[in-house]
């Protein structure tokens, strides 16, 4: 009777080790498809040393690359060749830039991502204009700039006339 409950746990369990053993172990070179194997080789003598996390996170990323038209392809080759020319320094800035804007809340990311596209449909003087602006600025005139802006985003669109009302005058 004994012997039946440690199996029936055992095998209960079962699913919880193999889950646990292909974490730590991670997925094997061979394990993966040939496809995989292709664009990964350039990490095939340090996959082994890979975090599990970090494999996984690679083979996703796999999948997303098959599922890329030849013109998105081209145009990520592109942006990551630009990527390697950076100075190390420069790369730092970018991830540390990126880390903070993901640990912003979801509606602040939205409202940024939103921004951006207004920004790129502006024309590109204007855009043009815009950077140089902001490069002449001060860090104390940026500050302020910055801080007006998060001021006149949460009026409502009456608010903000009447504000506009006030500055014409």
């Amino acid at each position: 009777m004994m012997t039946r409950r440690i199996l029936f746990i055992l095998m209960l369990l079962s699913p919880l080790a193999a889950w646990a053993g292909t974490d730590v172990a991670g997925i094997g070179w061979n394990d993966l498809a040939q496809q995989e194997r292709k664009l990964l080789a350039p990490l095939k003598g340090s996959w082994g040393t890979l975090p599990a996390e970090r494999q996984q996170n690679l083979r996703k990323g796999v999948a997303r690359w098959k599922q890329l038209t030849p013109k998105q392809r081209a145009r990520f080759k592109q942006r990551f060749e630009r990527w390697k020319q950076l100075p190390p320094q420069q790369r730092a800035r970018v991830r540390q830039r990126y880390e903070r804007f993901m640990t912003l809340p979801p509606v602040e990311r939205r409202h940024l991502r939103e921004q951006y596209r207004e920004f790129r449909r502006l024309p590109a003087d204007r855009r043009q204009q815009l950077r140089e602006r902001w490069r002449s600025m001060t860090p104390q005139q940026r500050r302020h700039f910055i801080d007006r802006r998060e001021r006149i985003r949460h009026l409502t669109p009456r608010q903000r006339q009447e504000l506009r009302r006030q500055r014409q005058r």
